[in-house]
């Protein structure tokens, strides 16, 4: 008979059993159900509902049941439902009554969400962890390359020549953005439901504030309904990871645009590749391509649990059971990528001459002629119509933006002097965008040595 089954006349049948258990899954929860539940026997013996000695007999015999599940060698059984009942049902098997008291003036309910919760906490240190470790790459890899030249495009278009080092810490910015939100994410989920119950908290003397105190949480929950409905922190923290996936799969998809043979602007080092198993001469970039792909996984997780919470009524319901899975595979999923990406990025080359040379298209300056306009006074408008004029008619006559006189470029720009002639150079033209957040090298150079300091604490 079940932990809980003193109003049921028979057992559950066994399709049900089956198909309700979740201890093969939130197995992973083991820690933090120990952690919580010595939290809450202890504050039990403070406040007098238990003697200190029955507190202090749970505790070592949950630190026991611990070492054994570290170990792999305690039993879980599927009868039990979850891990929770499982810990509940050794220590009872253990202890006898003694052991019967940890459940006093507690709820699965309350128990599940701060187990998660202390779950999620971990997990956030975790991933942020690694999210430095992904910045690390990216500013290893410019510093060791911060001369590189390539074109930066919008519309997978040429647009204007940027430093490889500028490409690379954009990223950089945005996985400190996933590293803030993640870690303002774990301020809202630090807070603790323990005490709130199944609905309505408890007629005993509980004091919530301690058990917080014991476990880290910054303060209580202050509704008990709320406390045991709530799964806002588990969206949150699934939004926060669906926005690392995206991250990681935009420069995934760079990636796959630079290693192939149209580009040939990067080179992934072999053990980050794979072949095929018909063309010999194949080395495919498949760690970019699985982590474009796996990021709908991420983002299923997300989708499904907002699915689930849309009409629950208040307060906890048995589809709440349907929160971890997929959260579980998605913290598993973006620790995967990161684990991978990093040390793939941190191996790559880029080909400075290839990119270099796609650079060099003087097309890629034209802004500059535009700006170079504008420092002599014209409204910016009237140089963009200017200088697309002279594109169009370099482009009927099949010559390069830098190879018409300059009497031809006055055809189209009056204003032209023979410094024109000179702005067509990528260099000179990255070297000009010398303000915060430009390209040019003393900027990135800069934001490399920012980077570095920051990240090397």
């Amino acid at each position: 008979m079940a932990l809980w089954g003193g109003r049921f006349s028979k057992d559950t049948n066994q399709r049900v059993a089956d198909f309700s258990e979740s201890v093969s899954y939130d197995q992973r929860l083991y820690p933090f159900d120990v952690q919580g539940s010595i939290a809450h026997v202890t504050m039990l013996a403070e406040q007098g509902i238990i003697v200190q000695a029955d507190a202090e007999a749970i505790a070592r015999e949950l630190q026991a049941i611990k070492a054994r599940l570290d170990a792999g060698e305690f039993e879980l059984k599927s009868e039990l439902e979850d891990i929770h009942m499982n810990i509940e049902s050794a220590l009872i098997a253990a202890l006898g009554e003694v052991g019967a008291r940890v459940h006093t003036g507690r709820s699965r309910n309350d128990q599940v969400n701060t187990d998660e919760r202390l779950y999620l906490r971990h997990e956030a240190d975790e991933i942020r962890a690694a999210l430095r470790e992904m910045q690390r790459a990216m500013v290893d890899l410019g510093s060791r390359h911060p001369e590189v030249i390539l074109p930066g495009l919008t519309h997978l278009q040429n647009a204007q020549p940027v430093l490889f080092a500028h490409h690379l810490l954009a990223y950089v910015e945005m996985f400190e953005r996933d590293r803030e939100r993640l870690a303002d994410c774990r301020k809202r989920l630090n807070r603790s439901p323990l005490g709130a119950g199944a609905i309505a908290g408890s007629t005993l003397p509980l004091n919530r504030e301690r058990t917080a105190e014991l476990l880290g949480f910054d303060e209580v929950l202050r509704n008990s309904m709320d406390a045991v409905a709530d799964r806002d922190y588990i969206i949150e923290f699934l939004a926060a990871l669906s926005l690392v996936a995206m991250h990681c799969s935009r420069l995934a998809e760079d990636v796959i645009l630079w290693v192939s043979q149209r580009f040939r602007f990067l080179e992934l080092d072999d053990a980050f590749c794979t072949g095929s198993s018909l063309m010999p001469q194949k080395k495919n970039p498949d760690v970019a391509e699985l982590v474009r792909g796996k990021t709908g996984r991420v983002y299923g997780a997300l989708f499904a649990l907002l699915t689930t919470l849309k009409g629950l009524p208040l307060t906890y319901n048995r589809d709440l059971q349907e929160d971890k899975e997929s959260l579980f595979d998605a913290i598993d999923t973006i620790k995967a990528i990161l684990g991978t990406m990093a040390p793939m990025m941190a191996s790559a080359t880029p080909y400075a001459d290839t990119m270099a040379a796609a650079a060099a298209d003087p097309a890629l300056m034209a802004t500059d002629l535009a700006e170079w306009l504008v420092k002599q006074g014209l409204p910016f408008r009237d140089a963009h119509h200017m200088v697309g004029r002279y594109v169009g008619w370099c482009a009927a006559k099949g010559v390069g933006l830098d190879e018409a006189t300059l009497e031809q470029m006055q055809e189209s720009i009056p204003l032209a002097k023979p410094e024109c002639l000179e702005l067509f150079s990528a260099r000179r033209s990255v070297g000009g965008r010398d303000l915060t957040g430009g390209t040019a090298p003393v900027q990135v150079a800069k934001q490399l040595a920012f980077w570095a300091n920051r990240l090397g604490d």
